[in-house]
């Protein structure tokens, strides 16, 4: 299915699915999580989550149960999972992408549901502002996606005799507009000439890399997007053969072997999510609860990769990262 096919089902089918009202809930309340990936790939962003929820009270298995369903990387698979859930009449939904966001806001009106995503809500049209969101959802939001340009930044200053910089973007995320958009005013501002390619499959991203190769790219900006994160290596191990340094922008791609990433903490949002369920669980009404904006960021380097790709850093550089992982 092409992206525009499958972000108009997501957004403009609400119509056509039933909305389910959250009638007499059960004495064990049920949350639901939509995840676009898997689960052996949200394991490290869901042990937070847990965790929050256990520190309040409530633990899986116990006082609470959790439905999961996981699209395994086909955004199309949404739609579905998302009216799933709310069939199963859960008390809560929990989702951590804008698109899965998406979905699950055009599948019901009334089960709250939390957000954890990167891109800014209230221009997504999932509430109606950041302060009042107004409807049944609330969450954190990241903003990662609006850190394109402080990453080329970033690449710049530690790779700044490149002459060409690669950029690998997923064009199946509903902001590559705007990243390209970012990316491109960042590249004029910084004078500095920039190759953009698309990918959203393992397929794609080799290419990728062979055309980064083959126009000798001297670094490489990988875009936010949840599919590179779930497939971490497939975007680390080529930048590592080729010798390029790159920048990401989460540390866990540092922590497997990336050279630098700018970015909040994923895990501390779930975190901060599983606060939000809580809150709702015991009987906040998610319109009231303001959207809650991360304001730490962190810049990670990974100094042995550094030292395998003989990349000189300044002692200025060294001096800005919030960690240096050796």
């Amino acid at each position: 299915m092409k992206r525009r096919e499958v972000l108009k089902a997501i957004i403009g089918s609400a119509a056509g699915w039933p909305l389910v009202a959250v009638a007499q809930q059960p004495a064990t309340p049920v949350i639901g999580y939509l995840g676009l990936t898997s689960a052996k790939a949200d394991a490290y962003l869901l042990a937070p989550f847990r965790k929050a929820l256990s520190e309040a009270g409530f633990d899986e298995g116990r006082n609470v149960t959790i439905e999961y369903r996981f699209a395994e990387r086909d955004v199309s698979r949404l739609p579905a999972l998302a009216s799933e859930l709310v069939r199963r009449n859960v008390s809560v939904i929990f989702t951590g992408t804008t698109v899965s966001a998406l979905a699950t806001k055009a599948a019901t009106s009334t089960i709250p549901v939390v957000f954890a995503i990167g891109a800014d809500p209230a221009n997504s049209g999932l509430v109606t502002s950041l302060n009042r969101p107004g409807g049944n959802l609330t969450g954190v939001s990241f903003f990662t996606n609006q850190m394109e340009a402080k990453r080329l930044a970033l690449l710049h200053e530690i790779a700044p005799k490149a002459e060409l910089v690669g950029v690998l973007f997923n064009p199946s995320n509903p902001f590559f507009g705007n990243q390209l958009k970012d990316v491109d005013d960042a590249s004029r501002a910084l004078n500095l000439k920039i190759h953009i390619e698309r990918a959203s499959s393992e397929q794609d991203i080799a290419k990728a890399f062979k055309e980064f190769e083959q126009r000798k790219a001297g670094a490489i900006l990988i875009g936010a997007d949840p599919y590179f994160n779930s497939q971490r290596s497939l975007v680390i191990a080529p930048a590592a053969q080729l010798r390029i340094p790159a920048i990401y922008e989460w540390r866990e791609f540092v922590e497997a072997g990336g050279l630098m990433s700018y970015g909040t903490s994923l895990t501390e949002a779930y975190r901060q999510a599983g606060d939000f369920v809580v809150r709702i669980l015991k009987g906040a009404n998610p319109a009231d609860l303001p959207v809650l904006q991360s304001s730490k960021f962190e810049f990670v380097i990974n100094l042995k990769t550094a030292k395998a790709l003989d990349l000189p850093l300044a002692p200025a550089v060294f001096a800005r990262a919030d960690e240096v992982i050796e």
